[in-house]
C-alpha cells in the first residue's frame, strides 16, 4: 500500500481476535499456595498483565515463605521489567524500595539486608550462583516470562533442575505462555537416565508427575479488535506515524503503544509525531510520545509509567521490550509494525547482528493483548491478513541463534565443563558450541583441554561485561592504561545513548560531536567526551546542553566504571586514578602523553577485539577477516574517513548493509603480535 498523507488514514481491514486472559489472581490464592507446598515445580500459565509476577511473590511473602532469613527470588528477561515490578510491589507492600522488596540488574543493586522479594534479570542470578552455587538464600525462585527462551533463562532453568536434586525443600515456580508450558512440564519431570553415565543425557519415557504441575489461570479480558492493512506498506515507519496520528485526532480515550525495532526508528519516530503534531497544530487533547528501549537508563524508562498529563495522550514507541514482561496501563490503541530486531550469530564469520525479521504469531497476539486490559481496544497492524498467516508460529530460542561464548565461559565458571551433558531445554546447535569454545580459547579464557584458566578465564567470568571487553580491561594494566579502559567500557555500554538531540537537530549535534573528535577513532572519542564530562558536565547543565551530550547517560556510564572498577579492586588489581586525559586539544585539561597512550589503548582493544578486525577497501568499505563486507556505520567518526585496518565493537544489519560502529584504527602487526593463535601471517 502507498503511504497515505494524514486525514486520508491507512485503509485497514477489521478481524475478530479475543486474546485469552485471566481471573483476578486474588481468587486463586489459596489454590497456589497449596500447589506450591506440595509440587516442587509449578508451572503458571498466563498473559502478561494478570498480576502473577506482583502478587505470587507477595503471597508467598505473606505465607511465610521468607521466614528464618530467606528470600524469593522472580527473574526477569529484561531490566525494565525487574525495576518497573519491584517498585510496583514495594508501592503495593508500602516498604521503601531497597529494603523488604529491592532488585538488581547488571551494573545496579538496590537491595538491602532486609531484602525479602527480589527482583532480578535471569543472568544476574546465573552470576550469583558463582558465589552460592545451590542460590541457598532463595526458598522459591519464580522465573518469569521464561517462554520468551532468553539464553540465561533457558540455562537458569537447566541449572534450577541440577540444584532441586541437592536441595528437595526449594520451590520453583515457571511463569509461562500457554505455548510453552507443557515443554517445561515435561522438561522438569523427565528425570535423566544416569547422571554420571558417558554421552548425552538421557531421558526416560515416563514422567514423574508428583514433581511438577501446571496451573492454568485463565479468565476473562476485554475484546481486541484486530485491523490489517488492505495493501502492503511502502514504508511503515510513515504508516505508523499516520496510523498513531489518526487515531489520536478519531479515536476516543486511550494510550497508544506502537511497537518499532530500535532506537534509530523510535527517535525518528518520536521526532516525526512530534513535528507533525505541531504542523496539524494538535493541542487539545496534547499528544506525548515517550521512547521506551534496552539502551535507556532505568530513571528514563520509568517515564512510560506515569500517568500523562491532563488532556493529553501518551504515544510509547518501544521495541519488543514492551511485548511482555511489563504492563504499561491506560493501553487502547496498539499500532504493530510486524518487525524485531533479533540477534544473529554467524557462526561462520564470528559476528552477531543485529537484524530486522518479522515477528512470531505469538508475538504478534501478545503485542495485540496490550490493548485489552482495562477496556475493550483496538490493534492496527501494518501488514496484511496473509502475511499474520504466514508467520511462524514462535520465535526460535535465542540459545539456537546467538553467539555462546558468554554462556559457556559463565557455565565453565559455575563448574559446568560438559556443556554436551548438560540438560538444557532445547540443545544449542553443535557448530555455535564449537565457535564459542575457540573464540573463549583464543581469548586465553579456556586451556587447551577447554577448562577455565585461573586467574584469567575466571576473572573475565566474574566481570559483568562480555569476554572481548573482558580480555582489554584485564590486559590493561600490562599497558598501562587501565583508567582509560575503564571509561571506554562503561561508555560502550550505553548501546551508543550518548548524545541528545535539541535546537536544530541532527547537524548541530554531529557539529557538537566532532569537538571531541579523536583520529584513532570511537572508543578514544568517547574517552575524550567522558574525561570532558566529569571535569565539566557534572556540575555545569549549560555545557551538557551546549555540547549535545546526554546527561543522564554519562552519568550512568560514572555509575558503571565505579563498578567496574570495585570489580577489578576485588581481583587484587591497583586502580589507581591518574590526572585527567586528554587525546585531543581544546577539549580537556591539556595533553598527557596523548599520541603514545591513544597507541597504547589502540594495541590494548586489540587483545580483546582481534577477531573483529577488518580491513579497508578501495571504495571505503571494510572487508573483515572472514571475507564479509563491512560499511562504518553513519554515527561512526571513521565514516568516509581513510583506515588501513580497524577493530570494532558492535555489528548492526539493515536490509542492505551491515554495518559496524565504536570502530578504532589499528596496525595489521598488532594482530600477530597480540593474537599468534588467531593469526598466520600471509
Amino acid at each position: 500500500m502507498e503511504d497515505q498523507e494524514l486525514g486520508t488514514g491507512a485503509e485497514f481491514v477489521a478481524s475478530s481476535y479475543k486474546p485469552p486472559s485471566l481471573l483476578p489472581i486474588a481468587r486463586h490464592k489459596k489454590s497456589l499456595l497449596y500447589l506450591i507446598e506440595k509440587y516442587p515445580v509449578v508451572i503458571v500459565v498466563g498473559q502478561t498483565g494478570s498480576g502473577k509476577t506482583t502478587q505470587i511473590p507477595q503471597f508467598l511473602y505473606q505465607a511465610g515463605w521468607c521466614a528464618d532469613g530467606k528470600a524469593v527470588a522472580v527473574t526477569q528477561p529484561r531490566r525494565v521489567a525487574a525495576t518497573s515490578v519491584a517498585a510496583r510491589v514495594a508501592q503495593e507492600l508500602e516498604c521503601t524500595l531497597g529494603q523488604e522488596v529491592g532488585y538488581s540488574i547488571r551494573f545496579e543493586d538496590v537491595t538491602s539486608e532486609a531484602t525479602r522479594i527480589k527482583f532480578l534479570t535471569d543472568g544476574l542470578l546465573l552470576r550469583e550462583a558463582l558465589v552460592d552455587p545451590l542460590l541457598s538464600r532463595y526458598s522459591v525462585i519464580m522465573v518469569d516470562e521464561a517462554h520468551e527462551r532468553s539464553l540465561s533463562s533457558d540455562v537458569l532453568l537447566g541449572l534450577l533442575k541440577k540444584i532441586r536434586r541437592r536441595r528437595p525443600e526449594l520451590r520453583i515456580i515457571v511463569s509461562s505462555a500457554t505455548i510453552q508450558a507443557e515443554e517445561f512440564l515435561k522438561f522438569f519431570t523427565n528425570a535423566e537416565a544416569s547422571e554420571t553415565g558417558k554421552g548425552p543425557a538421557k531421558q526416560l519415557d515416563t514422567p514423574t508427575t508428583d514433581v511438577a504441575t501446571i496451573v492454568n489461570l485463565e479468565g476473562r479480558m476485554f475484546p481486541v479488535d484486530i485491523n490489517y492493512l488492505e495493501q502492503p506498506a511502502e514504508n511503515y515507519l510513515r504508516c505508523a506515524v499516520d496510523t498513531v496520528l489518526d487515531i489520536h485526532t478519531k479515536e476516543g480515550d486511550g494510550d497508544i503503544l506502537l511497537f518499532l525495532t530500535g532506537r534509530n526508528e523510535i527517535e525518528e519516530a518520536i521526532d516525526m509525531i512530534n513535528e507533525r503534531a505541531v504542523e496539524m497544530q494538535i493541542k487539545s487533547p496534547a499528544i506525548q510520545p515517550l521512547p521506551l528501549y534496552a539502551g535507556l537508563s532505568t530513571e528514563q524508562q520509568m517515564y512510560v509509567f506515569e500517568a500523562a498529563p491532563t488532556d493529553t495522550r501518551k504515544v510509547i514507541v518501544a521495541t519488543n521490550i514492551a511485548e511482555a514482561s511489563v504492563t504499561i496501563e491506560g493501553i487502547n490503541f496498539v499500532v504493530d509494525c510486524g518487525f524485531v530486531k533479533l540477534r544473529a550469530y554467524n557462526p561462520s564469520s564470528g559476528i552477531e547482528t543485529l537484524t530486522s525479521t518479522a515477528i512470531s504469531k505469538a508475538s504478534a497476539n501478545q503485542r495485540a493483548g496490550r490493548a485489552g486490559r482495562t477496556k475493550a481496544g483496538k490493534c492496527y497492524r501494518l501488514y496484511v491478513e496473509q502475511v499474520y498467516d504466514s508467520m511462524s508460529d514462535a520465535t526460535p530460542p535465542e540459545i539456537q541463534r546467538s553467539n555462546l561464548a558468554p554462556m559457556i565461559l559463565q557455565m565453565k565458571a559455575l563448574g559446568i565443563d560438559n556443556i554436551a551433558r548438560f540438560d538444557f531445554l532445547t540443545s544449542p546447535p553443535a557448530e555455535l558450541v564449537i565457535r564459542a569454545l575457540e573464540s573463549l580459547y583464543s581469548l586465553g579464557a579456556l586451556d587447551d583441554y577447554a577448562k577455565l584458566t585461573r586467574p584469567l578465564g575466571l576473572r573475565m567470568a566474574e566481570l559483568s561485561v562480555e569476554p572481548m571487553m573482558a580480555k582489554v580491561l584485564l590486559t590493561a594494566p600490562s599497558f598501562g592504561v587501565l583508567n582509560e579502559v575503564l571509561t571506554i567500557a562503561a561508555m560502550t555500554s550505553l548501546q551508543g545513548a550518548v548524545w541528545v538531540q535539541h535546537d536544530g537537530g541532527k547537524k548541530l549535534m554531529e557539529t557538537a560531536r566532532r569537538r571531541f573528535a579523536v583520529e584513532e577513532g570511537d572508543q578514544l572519542t568517547l574517552l575524550n567526551l567522558y574525561q570532558a564530562f566529569v571535569t565539566r558536565g557534572r556540575k555545569d547543565a549549560k555545557w551538557c546542553r551546549d555540547n549535545y551530550v546526554n546527561f543522564k547517560s554519562l552519568s550512568r556510564a560514572v555509575s558503571i566504571r565505579n563498578q567496574l572498577r570495585r570489580y577489578l579492586e576485588r581481583f587484587g588489581v591497583d586502580v589507581e586514578e591518574s590526572s585527567k586525559t586528554s587525546l585531543a586539544r581544546g577539549v580537556g585539561e591539556g595533553m598527557i602523553d596523548g599520541q603514545n597512550k591513544a597507541e597504547k589503548i589502540a594495541r590494548c582493544l586489540t587483545t580483546g577485539y582481534f577477531a573483529h578486525a577488518a580491513k579497508m577497501q578501495a571504495d571505503g568499505s571494510f572487508k573483515s577477516v572472514n571475507g564479509l563486507t563491512l560499511h562504518a556505520h553513519p554515527s561512526s567518526l571513521m565514516f568516509n574517513r581513510k583506515a588501513q585496518w580497524v577493530v570494532f565493537h558492535e555489528v548492526m544489519e539493515t536490509a542492505n548493509k551491515t554495518y559496524i560502529r565504536d570502530i578504532t584504527k589499528i596496525e595489521k602487526s598488532w594482530l600477530l603480535e597480540y593474537a599468534p593463535q588467531f593469526y598466520e601471517s600471509n
